[in-house]
C-alpha cells in the first residue's frame, strides 16, 4: 500500500486486514500532535500537509552506525486521542500504532473516512529494517518526538479500526483467526 491514501483505498480496507507499506509516512507524537493543534487553533498553517497521509506514532533511537534510524517501536495511540479528530478533519486518512482508540478518535474515523492501523508492539528493531530513509520535517527541538519523514518498504501493519465502525479489540478472535 502506498500513501497518500485515496478514499477509495480506504473504502477497501476492513477490520482485520493486513497491509504493507511501501513509501512516505510521517511521524509524530503526542507533543508534535500538541503543536500541530495549536496551530490549528491559532489560524496559522501547518508544517506538513495532512491530505490522504498516514502517520506512524513513533518516536525513534539514534541511527547506529550502518543504518538510518535505530529502534522505530509504536507508541501507545492513546496518547494521540486528544488531538487526532482535529487532525482527521484536515484530511489526515490513517495512522499508525499500538493500542486501542477512545470512543471520540473511532467515531471520528468514521466522520471523517479515516482509519487505524496497529503494528507490532516491542518490534521496533525490527521494524526499523523496514525504514529505508528518513528526513527531519518540523519542531526539531522535540528530539526524537520531532515530526519525520520515514520512506518505507513493506512495512506491516494491520487495520483496528476502519471507516465502517469495525474495531478489531472488540471484534471476537475467532472472528478473525478461523479458530471456532
Amino acid at each position: 500500500m502506498r500513501p497518500p491514501l485515496t478514499e477509495e483505498v480506504v473504502e477497501e480496507l476492513r477490520v482485520g486486514d493486513q497491509v504493507l507499506f511501501t513509501g512516505r509516512l510521517l511521524t509524530a507524537r503526542d507533543a508534535a500532535h500538541q503543536r500541530l493543534v495549536e496551530a490549528l487553533r491559532r489560524g496559522e498553517e501547518l508544517p506538513v500537509d495532512l491530505k490522504g497521509q498516514v502517520i506512524y506514532y513513533t518516536g525513534p533511537t539514534p541511527a547506529p552506525p550502518g543504518r538510518v534510524i535505530g529502534s522505530a517501536g509504536p507508541t501507545t495511540s492513546g496518547r494521540m486521542d486528544p488531538y487526532t479528530p482535529s487532525l482527521l478533519a484536515k484530511g489526515l486518512k490513517g495512522m499508525i500504532g499500538k493500542g486501542y482508540r477512545s470512543l471520540e478518535v473511532r467515531e471520528a474515523l468514521v466522520k471523517f473516512r479515516a482509519v487505524y492501523f496497529v503494528t507490532y508492539g516491542g518490534a521496533g528493531a525490527l521494524l526499523s529494517r523496514c525504514i529505508k530513509g528518513v528526513r527531519l520535517v518540523a519542531y526539531p527541538e522535540l528530539g526524537p518526538e520531532a515530526i519525520y519523514e520515514f520512506w518505507v518498504e513493506d512495512f506491516p501493519a494491520w487495520v483496528a479500526n476502519d471507516i465502517y465502525g469495525g474495531d478489531i479489540y472488540k471484534a471476537s478472535l475467532s472472528q478473525h483467526c478461523g479458530r471456532g
